[in-house]
């Protein structure tokens, strides 16, 4: 065979190989046993064997090399991880597990709990795929995490109007305007009110952590903090959301959502705190240590705070909303690390999310000068590696590409007549 012919089955095989791990990235959240291994061969699968396999110039020893590197990391995802898949994920009947067909022929996957029995299931001939059938298939499996049911909120707390049909009516209505609001002296002082709350919350739950304890019970925890401050939990039920706050591990940029995942020694966790009080929301976060954390782990996360505490530092009456890109920019640059792009700060009052955006990137086109009465947030997500993101088939979960960790802190403020007050913080 050829050289040519030869690069152009290792290019297909690479291409095939990758689309598989993807497949495996999107349910591993359910087994993180698998997850560092898996993990490690992504980084050979998108850069040695890319760079292998995509230069013309490759002589036929550096092809033998990466197909054999291929062929055994095939045999591995394949015959040992996709083997776990099979057994682990399935549309199976279960009373705790409802079905939820993709169309004809595709594939539902659910991951289900411990000693449950298993099997996976052709949905369009309901017969059971073998082995071999799965070994050959290229996948993007739609996870149905094993989450706890949907917390309740008593009756007598008031809710906004995404609470029962998942959809913010009101701030919808808003989605095309890029006018900023300017708050009344009664409305800063709820303002006030429900940042007080949120910081109340979000300690409650940062007491919380340590190795053992799961993203779920945190949102547990969250929950009943909340309601028990009569503020309803604001990411609950916002856009279907499942829980009450958002607890981001590790390469989880942000949104990801509280499960049976179990914190581990040396994990970063993001916790999001928002909630609905008297007819406004408070937005905060911060990303904590969960036992022991490497030095660059640490690295990471102090920088992150100070991008936000440089960027807060900024805030005044007439400065542009966009310059604020440049000075976290500036900071995550100087440590080596990057700055996510898809994802910014907003303002937030009675509506969870409003004018005005806020990138957390250099050189941005965002619209807007300060005035005394705005509120809003910043709340910059520093990566490791890559800026680029990736979501999870759940539609919330935000990844890292390169799977290297990412941190994040959040306050909301309020521009004052001469500078900035910092609403969520004691």
């Amino acid at each position: 065979m050829s050289v040519a012919a030869t690069l152009q089955r290792a290019q297909a095989q690479a291409s095939e190989l990758r689309q598989i791990y993807r497949g495996i990235l999107r349910v591993q959240r359910d087994w993180p046993a698998q997850k560092d291994r898996s993990h490690r061969l992504s980084a050979f699968i998108k850069s040695r064997a890319r760079q292998l396999l995509s230069s013309k110039s490759a002589g036929p020893a550096d092809l033998a090399y990466a197909r054999r590197e291929l062929d055994a990391l095939r045999e591995m995802l394949e015959g040992k991880v996709l083997e776990k898949v099979t057994q682990t994920i399935c549309p199976v009947m279960n009373s705790n597990h409802q079905q939820h067909p993709l169309g004809e022929g595709s594939l539902m996957m659910t991951v289900l709990p411990p000693r449950a029995q298993f099997q996976l299931l052709d949905l369009s001939s309901q017969q059971s795929l073998s082995k071999e059938k799965v070994s050959t298939l290229t996948f993007f499996p739609t996870p149905v995490y094993p989450l706890s049911p949907k917390r309740q909120v008593p009756d007598h707390i008031a809710r906004p109007d995404y609470a029962v049909t998942g959809d913010p009516i009101s701030e919808r209505k808003l989605r095309n305007s890029s006018q900023i609001e300017v708050l009344n002296k009664e409305d800063i002082e709820h303002m006030r009110v429900v940042c007080k709350i949120g910081r109340e919350v979000l300690e409650i739950a940062k007491a919380a952590v340590q190795v053992g304890v799961s993203t779920d019970e945190i949102d547990r925890i969250v929950h009943e903090a909340t309601i028990a401050r009569n503020a309803y939990p604001s990411p609950l039920n916002y856009y279907g959301f499942p829980k009450s706050c958002c607890t981001s591990v590790n390469e989880v940029i942000c949104h990801g959502i509280p499960d049976r995942y179990e914190l581990k020694d040396g994990d970063i966790l993001n916790i999001d705190i928002s909630v609905f009080y008297n007819g406004f929301h408070s937005d905060l976060n911060e990303t904590v240590y969960v036992g022991n954390v490497d030095e660059t782990g640490k690295k990471l996360v102090e920088t992150t705070r100070e991008c936000l505490q440089k960027a807060i530092e900024f805030v005044k009456p007439g400065m542009l909303y966009r310059d604020i890109g440049e000075v976290i920019q500036k900071v995550a640059d100087a440590a080596n690390f990057s700055v996510v792009r898809s994802y910014t700060g907003h303002g937030v009052n009675k509506y969870f999310h409003c004018s005005p955006t806020i990138p957390h990137y250099a050189k941005n086109k965002a619209v807007g000068v300060m005035k005394a009465g705005h509120v809003f947030t910043i709340e910059p997500m520093i990566c490791e590696g890559t800026w680029r993101d990736e979501q999870w088939p759940d539609r919330w979960t935000v990844v890292t590409t390169d799977g290297k960790r990412s941190a994040q802190f959040e306050e909301t403020l309020l521009v004052t007549e001469t500078g900035v007050e910092i609403l969520t913080r004691p």
